[in-house]
């Protein structure tokens, strides 16, 4: 697929609107906000007044009810903040823990929860890892029990992107027997009595966002917050997946692009032994497989999106996309750091933080080797 036969004028339009917001608010901050290891909460409603945070969701409750190649346009944007956790932050409200409201939810309930994440009023997390339960979803024991006209919470979960500060949590529980068929999903206000944040996690990068272990003691919520049918919540968690893992893909490939184009600059004016070191053939030559292998990437990535956009089956494809685009994105990093030598082992260079940020592509989401044992699945072996 070539760019100009996907991204029509209204979608340059937007894209360039995402691109000089991202570049004028969010970039000259970086430093800062990695520093303080999170961004202020007007950056929510920022992107919620700018009409960022609802580009596909429905119009009625304020979304912009657009194609998902404006997702795609927004994505690959947003990584020029320079930091990946403040993408991973504001992709997790509008492309994993809202979708599936949209999707499933009552009228009330996105009212509740919905219309305002996309005004930026409310932040929003998944809930679905747990310390003993990542992408064996199957094995989540944070359970809900039904008392009258409620469900009553106890648990916990890890590894939260914005828990710390999260207004409601789309909130994987179990409701029935072990297994696959007893969990279900519900939305959880975060100041219901008995919810906890028992630490922010420190992590090794995606440092301005925040990461939390959180806790529910006897947490009472209305199971009008149910979402869905009581114990479909795990098809409902693995459709979801496909979403995240297609967002992930899409924001890897244009977060190495942009560390690539970043060290193809440096290379051309670093000298050693008298000439730029891009002009050195063995450097030459890993910039093009670099190159070469995100353009694969991105054209497996869009291939996905286009079957995705088209509501088609492409569980493989997305498999795919995230397997290859994540270890991809790995391998840039890797390889870009060792092109700027000692220089990229400094924080002052963005390439050191991008190679910290980047190993997160092949675990969060959905691990690689999750992603082949999907594929393997569907190929039947």
């Amino acid at each position: 697929m070539r760019y100009d036969d996907i991204f029509t004028q209204e979608h340059k339009i937007f894209r360039k609107s995402v691109r000089d917001y991202v570049e004028r608010e969010l970039a000259p901050h970086a430093d800062e906000w990695e520093a303080a290891g999170i961004f202020p909460r007007s950056v929510y409603e920022r992107m919620g007044e700018l009409g960022f945070l609802g580009i596909n969701k429905p119009v009625e409750y304020g979304g912009s009810g657009l194609d998902y190649w404006y997702t795609v346009a927004f994505a690959e944007e947003l990584v020029r903040c320079r930091m990946a956790g403040l993408s991973m932050s504001i992709l997790v409200q509008t492309d994993m823990a809202t979708p599936i409201i949209a999707e499933l939810g009552t009228d009330e309930q996105k009212r509740e929860f919905m219309a305002p994440a996309l005004r930026g009023e409310k932040i929003a997390a998944l809930g679905v890892s747990e310390p003993d339960a990542g992408s064996d979803v199957a094995s989540i024991r944070t359970k809900a029990v039904k008392d009258g006209d409620d469900y009553v919470i106890n648990g916990y979960k890890t590894y939260i992107t914005n828990g710390t500060r999260a207004d409601f949590i789309t909130l994987a529980v179990r409701t029935g027997a072990e297994g696959f068929g007893g969990i279900s999903l519900v939305l959880f206000p975060t100041d219901t009595k008995g919810f906890k944040v028992v630490k922010k996690l420190n992590k090794l990068g995606n440092k301005s966002s925040d990461t939390a272990e959180i806790a529910f003691e006897d947490c009472r919520i209305p199971r009008r917050y149910l979402l869905g049918n009581e114990g479909h919540g795990f098809y409902y968690i693995m459709r979801n997946f496909q979403g995240e893992r297609l967002i992930g893909a899409i924001a890897a490939v244009a977060g190495a692009q942009r560390l690539l184009e970043a060290t193809i600059a440096y290379c051309k004016e670093r000298k050693a032994f008298g000439r730029p070191i891009a002009k050195f053939q063995v450097n030459r030559h890993k910039i093009v497989d670099m190159a070469t292998e995100l353009e694969a990437g991105r054209q497996l990535a869009y291939h996905a999106v286009d079957l995705f956009d088209h509501k088609k089956e492409c569980t493989r494809e997305i498999s795919m996309a995230k397997l290859f685009c994540g270890e991809t994105a790995v391998k840039v990093a890797h390889h870009c750091l060792q092109l700027y030598g000692g220089a990229g082992y400094m924080e002052e260079f963005d390439v050191a933080r991008a190679f910290r940020d980047t190993r997160l592509i092949t675990i969060g989401g959905g691990t690689s080797e999750i992603m082949k044992e999907i594929i393997g699945k569907l190929m039947g072996l």
